[in-house]
Parts: structure tokens; C-alpha cells; sequence
């Protein structure tokens, strides 16, 4: 079989979906491995390091698209407005695709890939298994995350992260308060403390406190009326009741706080607001926040995705896509994730469509022209429903 990776074309994409240590794994396997020209370049990758590897590098992407049995894809493909590059035309019928296609955000795309008859499959719906934790490319990206958006706090806010004693005296340690305690958020704790911050954090489940604790941080919550875990490690969306103590508990913990991190996401996609105006407007002028969860919309009712502002004298920090800020060990990890997939999968250089395997079952979107993943088909369904004249 013959694996296809091309350069990300999304804007401020650096990513590459395959390095050249996997590229070399995959050829012993039987695998063969075609990249296009410069692929690799914005994350730290060379040409020549690929052609190296084993791997043919090629000028002319339609050909290499054509000529592929699988494509291997930091984001969804997708057909450019301009049709300068129709990745998703160009694919063959039946092709597989393999990547972070996250299909809840990207409906049109992943309706086009059904149309194509791909078999595409998306690695942040991996099952949160042992199993299938190599595999695991949300967890790769949200852990780098949590450690960059630790690291935007401390460079924005004017006071020291640790506690200091000189010969002027002592300055006591930065408070950080972290929202969400997923793969982010323990991340983003485990940077704070090393920095030498104050760190307390609060989950809605409450079997993460252990977890807060051994990277050592102080958990707070309150006590649910209703279970708002939604198994695989996600949160569900709470009951009023629970929202309301929710929000009691925040309104005191923020105001206290030099800098709020919240990473707070409803089924690994969608973003809760947490953080009100009012909430902020009670930070001490100088405090920041960074909002882990504006890909998927932002815990704050202030947060602008994408864009860094300030009000009521709080800094607050949107960003996204902020695994392509480190392009070069986000490639890595993406790459070792996908290669851990495939490796799992096939024999002799052929990967093999197992619908009785769990992992491939749970990420599998689109096969045979049809959108097969309950939620994706669902969300699409919803979306033209409110579409519709």
C-alpha cells in the first residue's frame, strides 16, 4: 500500500502528519511512502530527511494523491474554495484516511469525504482505552496544550510565577486556578507547579481528584446531584441545579486567582461557558486568562477565539490550535500516534478494515458513501434540519 502525506493547507497549520522516523518504520513494514515537496519544512522537517528515510518525495500533489491507497493527514482534507488543490476529488474511491479529522467541527468536509466513498477515520475519536492509548492523537495534542497555554500565562502576567525571597524581601507564588481536569488541564497543573505557582483546579468528575493531587494540585468542588461523567474520560453538560452551585463555587475561586486556565470541553468538543463577564470584572487588574477551549468555542463569555484582548484589566488569551505553535514535537507525537494505528492494523505493508475491533468501530466516519459515526450522522442531520428554509 501506498501512503500519501501531503502539506497542511489550513491557515497557520505547521504540523506535518508523518516525520521521517515513522516514515522509516512504516517502509520496513511494507508500507511506501510518498510526501510532498516541503511538507515537513514548517515543522522542522526536511526533504532530504524523508528521502532519507526511504520515502520518494513528489512535486506534483494530484499525482501523489491519485496514486495513494492512504492518506495520513494532520486535519481533514479538504477542496480548496479555488479548486487550486482538490485533495478530496482527487482521492480514490474506497481510499483510506487517516488523521484528526474532528467531524463534529468539520461537517461539510467530512460529507464530501463520505460523498468520495474514503474510508476515513479520526483519531480524536479514538475510545479512551489501554489499549488504544498509543493511538491517541487528542491526548498528544491537548497535553502540549496545557503546557504552551502555562507557558502564554506566565510570559502576560507581571508578577513571578514562584515564591521569591531577596534582599528586598519575599514575593509570594502566583495563584493559578485551572478549569477542567482532562489531559489539558493536568498538564497545564503540572507546568504551573514546576514553575513554582500555586495551583488549585476543579473538575465536574469528581474521580480526578486523586489525579489533581499527585501532580500537586489543590482540587475544589462541589457535590452533584447527577453524574456528569460521560465514560472515556469525558464530561457531560450539567444539570441547572449543578450549574448554579457550579457557578457559586468559580465566582469565588477566580476572584482569588492571578491566573485562571480553563480547558473545560463537553464531550472532548464543545466548550461550556464557565467564566462570565462578571466573573473576570472580579479578577485583580493585572490577572490572566487563558481560555484552552476556544477552539471549540471558550469557557469565557469574553473570549474572542483566535485574538488576545483586555477587560476590566485581565488579560485574556484565546488561542488556537496551539499544538502548532511546537510544531516539531506535536509532528512527532501525531506521527508516533498514527503509526502506532497502523502498525496495529496490518500485515505486510496492507492495512486490514477489521469492523469487529472497538477502536477502529469507534473512529471509523465514513465508509461505502455514507457517514457510518452515530454522532457525526446526527450532528449533520441536526445541522441541515436548521439549514432548511
Amino acid at each position: 500500500m501506498k501512503i500519501a502525506v501531503l502539506r497542511e493547507s489550513r491557515p497557520f497549520e505547521r504540523r506535518v502528519a508523518l516525520v521521517p522516523e515513522s516514515c522509516q518504520k512504516l517502509i520496513k513494514s511494507g508500507f511506501a511512502v510518498g510526501v510532498e515537496t516541503g511538507a515537513g519544512l514548517r515543522a522542522g522537517y526536511s526533504d532530504e530527511a524523508y528521502q532519507e528515510s526511504g520515502a520518494t518525495v513528489e512535486s506534483a500533489v494530484e499525482g501523489l494523491v491519485r496514486s495513494a491507497n492512504l492518506l495520513l493527514t494532520v486535519n481533514a482534507p479538504e477542496n480548496d474554495a479555488d479548486n487550486a488543490r482538490r485533495v478530496i476529488t482527487w482521492m480514490r474511491d474506497g481510499a483510506f484516511v487517516l488523521g484528526s479529522l474532528m467531524p463534529l467541527r468539520n461537517l461539510s468536509d467530512i460529507e464530501s469525504l463520505a460523498e468520495s466513498g474514503a474510508v476515513a477515520f479520526s483519531t480524536d475519536a479514538i475510545p479512551r482505552t489501554t489499549r488504544a492509548q498509543s493511538m491517541d492523537t487528542l491526548s498528544s495534542m491537548n497535553s502540549i496544550a496545557g503546557y504552551k497555554g502555562v507557558l502564554l500565562a506566565a510570559a502576560e502576567l507581571g508578577k513571578y510565577f514562584p515564591m521569591l525571597s531577596s534582599a528586598a524581601g519575599t514575593v509570594f507564588p502566583a495563584k493559578v486556578f485551572v478549569i477542567g481536569a482532562a489531559v489539558a488541564g493536568l498538564q497545564a497543573l503540572a507546568t504551573a507547579k514546576r514553575l513554582g505557582a500555586s495551583v488549585t483546579a476543579t473538575d465536574v468528575r469528581p474521580e480526578v481528584k486523586e489525579q489533581i493531587e499527585s501532580v500537586g494540585g489543590k482540587y475544589v468542588g462541589i457535590e452533584l446531584t447527577e453524574d456528569a461523567s460521560a465514560g472515556g474520560g469525558y464530561a457531560k453538560e450539567l444539570s441547572e441545579e449543578d450549574q448554579a452551585r457550579q457557578r457559586e463555587m468559580l465566582v469565588e475561586q477566580v476572584a482569588r486567582s492571578d491566573v485562571v486556565i480553563t480547558t473545560a470541553l463537553i464531550g472532548g468538543v464543545f466548550a461550556p461557558t464557565l467564566v462570565t463577564a462578571e466573573m473576570v470584572a472580579s479578577m485583580q487588574p493585572g490577572s490572566v486568562l487563558v481560555d484552552l477551549a476556544a477552539d471549540g468555542g471558550g469557557n469565557c463569555e469574553l473570549s474572542s477565539p483566535g485574538e488576545t484582548i483586555e477587560a476590566h484589566g485581565v488579560r485574556i488569551l484565546a488561542p488556537l490550535n496551539l499544538a502548532s505553535t511546537m510544531p516539531d514535537h506535536a509532528s512527532l507525537l501525531f506521527s508516533r500516534n498514527l503509526t502506532n494505528f497502523l502498525e496495529a492494523f496490518s500485515e505486510e505493508g496492507e492495512f486490514k478494515l477489521d469492523l469487529e475491533d472497538e477502536i477502529q468501530v469507534g473512529c471509523l466516519i465514513t465508509r461505502g458513501g455514507e457517514i457510518v459515526h452515530e454522532r457525526t450522522r446526527e450532528a449533520v442531520t441536526k445541522h441541515k434540519e436548521g439549514s432548511s428554509p
